[in-house]
């Protein structure tokens, strides 16, 4: 399950469905010195961070470097648009009073619901969770149609949703508590209360860090986090593993060609 900055971006994608595409659940692997290991029929890089740890940036970095990005933040908001099957079912559970003069889902008032109680937060999870975890398979089998072999996974609660098991490697944004509060208020104008409520709701960044194959520091500058950036992008964009390869698009159709290959011969010989 997954939730993110404004507190309704929650997923909960099953295995089965992640193995349809994506393979088995992959091998986890130590930061910095040892060799990642892949399991993926794509190299699907999972992206995550906290709220105000810049993770957003981070992800417009790669799409700026034409590195293909499925942000779940927005196929989340897309599950809550008016009219839709999401939009039913969470208005049907919370009531109009969640809604604006427009009939849509007013986000900052479900947010601070959900965030003040847990329980609802769960029923959210729950109601919204079909929804988002077809809208990212939806949008992997595009990009893997394409023929994209990388492709970055957005997503807010990455370890949450359990959906580190299907990606590698694993990025993490990372920001020291403090000038995460301190951006988080900013960005907000909100009071440390709410701020702290907010941060709190999440897994720890410390934790995450932890758990990342690469960590993004982001405490410095922009320019700091270019550079920082520029180092992470050429690992994901280092060239496939065999297994990686034969598991794409084009490794898929090699693959088939040489089967027909292989029984064209087979016909002749035999014949």
């Amino acid at each position: 399950m997954l939730v993110g900055c404004f507190g309704i971006q929650r997923v909960s994608v099953t295995q089965q469905f992640c193995l349809s595409i994506f393979g088995g659940e992959g091998n986890r692997g130590l930061v910095k010195g040892k060799d990642l290991k892949q399991g993926a029929k794509m190299r699907l890089v999972g992206l995550t961070g906290g709220i105000s740890s810049g993770k957003s940036t981070v992800s417009s970095m790669f799409k700026h470097n034409h590195i293909p990005v499925v942000d779940a933040d927005i196929i989340a908001r897309d599950a809550l648009k008016k009219n839709s099957g999401g939009y039913k079912k969470v208005v049907a559970a919370f009531g109009p009073d969640i809604l604006q003069d427009d009939g849509q889902v007013d986000r900052l008032k479900l947010g601070r619901i959900v965030f003040s109680d847990a329980s609802k937060r769960q029923l959210l999870n729950r109601l919204l969770a079909p929804y988002i975890s077809s809208g990212i398979f939806l949008e992997v089998l595009k990009l893997w149609i394409k023929g994209h072999k990388v492709i970055i996974l957005d997503i807010p609660l990455l370890f949450e949703a359990k959906m580190d098991k299907w990606t590698k490697p694993i990025v993490v944004v990372w920001v020291d508590p403090e000038t995460q509060l301190r951006r988080l208020m900013e960005r907000d104008n909100s009071t440390e209360e709410d701020a702290r409520n907010r941060i709190n709701a999440q897994m720890s960044l410390d934790l995450k860090k932890s758990q990342a194959d690469i960590v993004i520091d982001n405490t410095g500058s922009r320019q700091d986090l270019q550079e920082r950036f520029s180092e992470v992008l050429s690992h994901v964009k280092r060239p496939l593993t065999w297994t990686e390869f034969w598991l794409s698009r084009d490794g898929a159709l090699s693959a088939l060609l040489g089967v027909i290959i292989g029984v064209l011969a087979g016909k002749k010989f035999f014949w």
